[in-house]
């Protein structure tokens, strides 16, 4: 997902918003009047803003849906009056779940300047309506599947000082004031891909991590020990993660820097090699490369493996990988 950053370099982020139809998966094609064209929901990042953000706010403004982010899909590359462009873009479904209620958009699409008409298309018909080459091919490959995936999120807790700064019992360490600042930043990063579990080590820095995106989108957070520094061995963090991974939930652990690797190597060795309907085949190694697969996760940084599910919602196969953290591409350093 990452690239060069300059300062000519223009930013902007979308989505390939898809739903189930009567006869199979559908996209949805925006038609913007300024350049009487069909394209996919997309626009530029805000000044200093993540493009996690920017991709949830471009798709909930031109189409009045709120997405939930899946895979990853091609970025794509090109000039705008000389100027470099990338587009980075996601699959992605109605974080509500209901867009056939909305034929024409979602319930705050209202008809402007910069869009005024939203159509469902098969990706057969929608290849013939897009008026941009870059746009079909970005559609063929969203079209190859996997169409349906899950995500489980593997979050390295944010900056709570040093441990010999501290001279109380470990796990009450709290977040330092630039750890709570990422927090905050997080919950709404975390947002795009909706986890309905939040699961937490055992200690303060963890827990306090999660508790803003828990207050955001309403859910709870729940601690366990085989996530926990000084609580657990690398053996026990391993199983667990396999545990959580098998129930057909979307799911953030959030942990610490000598246990994350294990998390991610567990659902690699599990899970890479394994295909599902057109998922390609990939080996763990691969997949893990596309996330640089860091031996030791940046204090707020996080992964999210994407995961190909079977029709009982059950994880068949990985997908793809995500590296973010609250200070990434497109984010104020």
């Amino acid at each position: 997902m990452e690239t060069a950053i300059t300062d000519d370099l223009i930013r902007a982020a979308g989505a390939v918003l898809w739903r189930e139809g009567d006869a199979g998966a559908e996209v949805a094609l925006i038609h913007r009047p300024k350049y009487d064209d069909w394209t996919f929901p997309k626009g530029k990042l805000d000044k200093g803003e993540h493009v996690l953000r920017a991709a949830v706010r471009e798709v909930a403004e031109e189409t009045g849906i709120t997405p939930r982010l899946g895979r990853p899909l091609p970025p794509q590359f090109y000039e705008v009056a000389g100027r470099p462009k990338q587009v980075d873009y996601w699959a992605a479904t109605a974080r509500d779940d209901r867009t056939g209620t909305y034929p024409g958009g979602g319930r705050g699409f209202v008809p402007g300047d910069e869009v005024d008409r939203i159509e469902w298309l098969a990706p057969a018909e929608a290849e013939g309506r897009l008026s941009h080459q870059r746009d079909v091919e970005l559609l063929r490959t969203f079209a190859a599947g996997p169409f349906r995936t899950t995500a489980v999120i593997v979050l390295r807790h944010a900056s709570a000082g040093e441990r010999h700064d501290w001279r109380d019992l470990d796990a009450l360490r709290p977040l330092d004031p630039r750890g709570r600042a990422d927090a905050r930043e997080l919950a709404h990063l975390l947002s795009a891909y909706e986890p309905v579990r939040s699961i937490s080590s055992a200690t303060a820095r963890c827990v306090d991590t999660l508790i803003p995106y828990a207050l955001l989108d309403r859910t709870s957070v729940t601690t366990d020990l085989a996530f926990t520094i000084d609580q657990t061995d690398l053996g026990r963090a391993r199983a667990r993660i396999a545990e959580i991974v098998a129930e057909p939930v979307r799911a953030v652990v959030c942990t610490h820097g000598e246990i994350a690797p294990a998390l991610f190597a567990e659902i690699c060795a599990a899970y890479g090699g394994r295909t599902a309907g057109e998922t390609p085949e990939r080996t763990a190694e691969e997949i893990g490369a596309d996330a640089g697969e860091p031996t030791r996760l940046r204090k707020g940084d996080f992964q999210v493996l994407h995961l190909t599910v079977g029709e009982t919602g059950t994880a068949t196969g990985l997908a793809a990988v995500e590296l973010h953290g609250p200070h990434g591409p497109g984010a104020d350093t």
